[in-house]
């Protein structure tokens, strides 16, 4: 009992050691509560075109298929909420603020390899593998079984003392460690986030209808957008911060501390004009290893010509 509480402390001092704002644990079991919620909204296509998410049904819900024997799920919250807002004025176009730097799947899986390693030098041969957002896990339900958040009216997680402006990454691991309690849902009667999406995306609180969003229209879909959207998007080209921005929680954000998340200075200068005239040449050089790079410049281009004409 002592050595599994000795490994836990040791693996919560680490993730603040590697800048993590929140580490919780959980016991690596089948998500029995998500199963029937996951099945229901892609059977009610929900996910769009996002056709990876029919993909691994079993491996979404039970970590153990992901890292054979795995015993626990360590969730990790890595602050992305910038000091200034850019681009949000009637002059510009915007972007989520967690596309404002350097793409966060390279940032954050430099920290969860070293974060892997240091924990086989320090316990022994420990078996696991490192997750950010590129894989078959359910990442949201994981950090709210763990106790660091809950999961919100708007889907996204909640935690009380910082907002919701994280990025969530977990290790897998074959290492039994002592197990978190979940947190109570704080959202209450609160339905901000369902009134102020301007697409209706947000269907029922707690659920979203993933191809009605935003986000979903400005990176995932590879089409055109249907013009029954036309003038709902309120300036978003990439990704769509609305139902965080008016979340009474995040008035509790603070500013991160990743130097690698700060904007390009490129970036922080684009007017509207920019946008609509943006070359290769200057799309390479502002977003060279930025997440933007997911929707391509012809993508880019389609989003700014939805938004402008």
């Amino acid at each position: 009992m002592i050595q599994k509480q000795d490994y836990t402390a040791f693996i919560k001092q680490k993730a603040k050691q590697l800048g993590f704002d929140f580490c919780g644990v959980s016991k690596a079991d089948f998500l029995e509560e998500e199963a029937p919620r996951l099945e229901k909204w892609l059977n009610q296509q929900m996910h769009g075109q996002m056709s990876y998410m029919e993909n691994h049904f079993d491996k979404r819900l039970d970590p153990r298929l992901l890292v054979p024997d795995a015993k626990s799920v360590v969730s990790l919250l890595y602050n992305y909420y910038p000091a200034k807002q850019i681009l949000h004025t009637e002059e510009t176009l915007k972007i989520a603020k967690y596309a404002y730097g350097t793409d966060y799947h390279f940032v954050i899986k430099d920290k969860l390899k070293s974060f892997l390693q240091s924990i086989q030098e320090e316990i022994g041969e420990v078996g696991g593998r490192v997750f950010v957002d590129s894989a078959p896990v359910m990442d949201k339900a994981w950090a709210a079984k763990s106790g660091i958040g809950w999961v919100g009216k708007h889907s996204n997680l909640l935690n009380r003392e910082m907002g919701s402006f994280f990025f969530v990454a977990e290790l897998i691991l074959d290492l039994e460690l002592e197990a978190d309690a979940p947190t109570k849902d704080y959202c209450g009667t609160c339905t901000r986030c369902v009134d102020a999406c301007p697409t209706d995306a947000i269907v029922d609180p707690y659920i979203v209808d993933g191809s009605k969003c935003i986000s979903y229209f400005t990176i995932e879909l590879k089409e055109e957008i249907s013009e029954s959207y036309k003038g709902k998007f309120e300036n978003w080209i990439f990704g769509c911060d609305i139902c965080q921005d008016v979340c009474p929680w995040n008035k509790f954000a603070v500013p991160h501390q990743e130097p690698k998340f700060e904007p390009n200075e490129g970036l922080t200068q684009m007017k509207k004009n920019d946008w609509i005239e943006i070359t290769e040449e200057i799309f390479g050089n502002i977003f060279k290893k930025s997440a933007i790079h997911r929707t391509k410049l012809s993508g880019l281009k389609r989003n700014i010509s939805f938004v402008t004409s």
